[in-house]
């Protein structure tokens, strides 16, 4: 048996949309980052998913599938349905880890360009 999603996985004080480079939708990455341990059901993606609908959380699953990235299985008893990266998935992580080591080296001079921005259009 596979261990639980953390729920605190992601910060809850680092936004997506801080992210200038983004995989996808806003919340591509961080459902890529969700799978990288194996299949996964759409509640147990929720979790720490804090904050994303089940309307998005869904029109960001078919976007993924879409795109080959991601596998959907529903199993034989038709009540269970589990989310796997496909190899192309797979091949996403090494990207997405040179992103949030860009990101962590580059936070502060991120959050002060936000912090102008919004100063200005405020002031």
């Amino acid at each position: 048996m596979k261990e639980p999603l953390d729920p605190d996985m992601f910060d809850p004080i680092c936004p997506s949309d801080l992210m200038p480079i983004r995989i996808g939708d806003k919340w591509a990455g961080m459902i890529i980052r969700c799978l990288e341990g194996g299949p996964r059901r759409f509640s147990e993606l929720r979790v720490p998913l804090r904050g994303i609908t089940a309307k998005v959380l869904t029109q960001s699953l078919r976007g993924l599938e879409r795109d080959g990235l991601v596998s959907r299985t529903v199993h034989d008893d038709g009540m269970r349905v589990e989310y796997e990266l496909t190899p192309l998935g797979r091949s996403m992580i090494e990207p997405i880890n040179a992103v949030c080591a860009w990101a962590e080296d580059h936070w502060d001079e991120l959050i002060d360009a936000r912090e102008a921005a919004t100063f200005d259009r405020a002031g």
